[in-house]
């Protein structure tokens, strides 16, 4: 298969992607179908990005696999693409069509005789939160990603193992496949590339970070992000959304938009899809709890084109309740419940709302602000996107590491990345 991973080194290609996201499985894809040779590198041990962890996005409402499925079968059928995941890009050398760069490869212990099966699991004694759910739920230290994993493999958290793979030995002994290996090592790869696609997606913003929204302190205090995993049939609570701390249904719910966003102390800026995706979700807890009553607290609304037509259907349910306030604070008023108070900045009361659950709207932090292209030419922004000329030194930037953008966006980014790619590498 052209896509298994590979030891190869040193290895040549037209394009080289960075990130296994939507607009990086895009701009791959879309270079090969135009008979380039393509290398995807992802540092985690699936394809899918923050798409795989959602239960539906926007604009169909369909779950993950509704996308993801079909553009995995485009790269399983193209021998044009090679892709490496638990990979990380360390060093971009070169000028457009004529790049060297380095990736450190971090062992897998799993190789490709893994069918999935899952004998090794319960021979593992180590635990460990899982990342999928953001520590909502536990795997074993070797674990499946998730049910829709690409590839089909399992991983090993050596964290979890405190470094010690020796911990995995009855693990090793009971695969009939020979599939864990725990004498893989970490290797540098040496690639030549024509032109390189900087797609390394988002990260939610750190809600720890929101002094006056007490996230982390009550449990009941969970972001947008946390809502599509307890919505998610693959979730840590298959898909019926509780109350992480005593796994009641919620009655009452309350979503603050702008957790930290357009906020100067925080998030300075808007990331744009939070008001769609708390709108989203409001419909997530309606048709699984039709009596709830939903409260949504927001600065300015920001539903752009058709997307008022959603907004316009939400503001005509009953039972949810949407207010212009910023939220000063949530507090604790026993038995896990939380009380909300605002300011209603239309008429300048403060509001006090009493609920079961609070979701928080935080934004969309770029992965290049920690993780920046190891290229001195290319800059970012203020906010740590890929500034705009990079593209001209052959450093396409796609998807979020670019801006704040929904899925569609990602993925006309990515077709984008992908002619420009085209068109750097003409001009070697």
């Amino acid at each position: 298969m052209a896509n298994m991973e590979t030891g190869s080194n040193p290895l040549s290609a037209d394009l080289l992607v960075v990130g296994g996201s939507m607009s990086g499985i895009t701009a791959a894809i879309e270079a090969a179908e135009t008979g380039k040779d393509v290398i995807l590198v992802e540092k985690e041990a699936y394809l899918g990005g923050r798409v795989a962890q959602m239960y539906h996005y926007f604009p169909k409402l369909c779950p993950p696999s509704c996308g993801l499925e079909i553009n995995f079968r485009r790269m399983k059928d193209n021998r044009k693409v090679r892709m490496y995941t638990l990979s990380e890009v360390q060093n971009i050398e070169g000028t457009p069509g004529e790049f060297e760069v380095t990736v450190k490869k971090h062992p897998r212990y799993v190789n490709e005789n893994c069918t999935c099966c899952g004998l090794c699991e319960p021979a593992c004694d180590v635990e460990r939160d899982n990342d999928f759910d953001f520590g909502m739920s536990k795997t074993k230290a070797i674990y499946l990603p998730h049910e829709m994993a690409f590839p089909m493999r399992y991983a090993v958290d050596i964290k979890a193992l405190d470094g010690d793979i020796s911990k995995l030995e009855e693990a090793a002994k009971v695969c009939p496949y020979d599939a864990v290996v725990l004498d893989d090592k970490e290797e540098t790869l040496t690639f030549q590339v024509g032109a390189v696609v900087w797609a390394t997606g988002w990260q939610p913003y750190d809600a720890h970070k929101i002094d006056n929204l007490n996230f982390g302190k009550y449990p009941n205090i969970i972001t947008n992000m946390m809502m599509e995993r307890l919505a998610a049939p693959n979730g840590p609570t298959k898909g019926k959304i509780t109350r992480p701390s005593d796994g009641n249904e919620p009655k009452t719910v309350a979503f603050v938009q702008c957790a930290g966003s357009r906020d100067e102390n925080y998030l300075p800026y808007c990331s744009g899809i939070c008001c769609m995706a708390s709108l989203k979700q409001t419909t997530y807890l309606r048709e699984l709890y039709p009596d709830s009553q939903i409260h949504v607290f927001f600065i300015d609304a920001r539903t752009p084109g058709r997307q008022e037509d959603f907004y316009v259907k939400i503001q005509e349910d009953d039972n949810v309740h949407i207010y212009r306030g910023k939220v000063a604070e949530i507090e604790d008023i026993g038995e896990g419940n939380l009380k909300v108070k605002a300011e209603n900045t239309i008429t300048g009361e403060m509001m006090e709302v009493e609920v079961d659950m609070v979701v928080l709207a935080t934004g969309m932090e770029p992965n290049s602000r920690t993780s920046p292209p190891p290229n001195p030419k290319v800059q970012l922004d203020e906010y740590g996107f890929v500034a705009p000329g990079a593209e001209d030194i052959g450093v396409i930037g796609a998807g979020v590491a670019m801006r704040p953008q929904d899925v569609v966006a990602s993925v006309q980014d990515g077709t984008y990345a992908a002619m420009k790619s085209i068109i750097a590498k003409a001009r070697r």
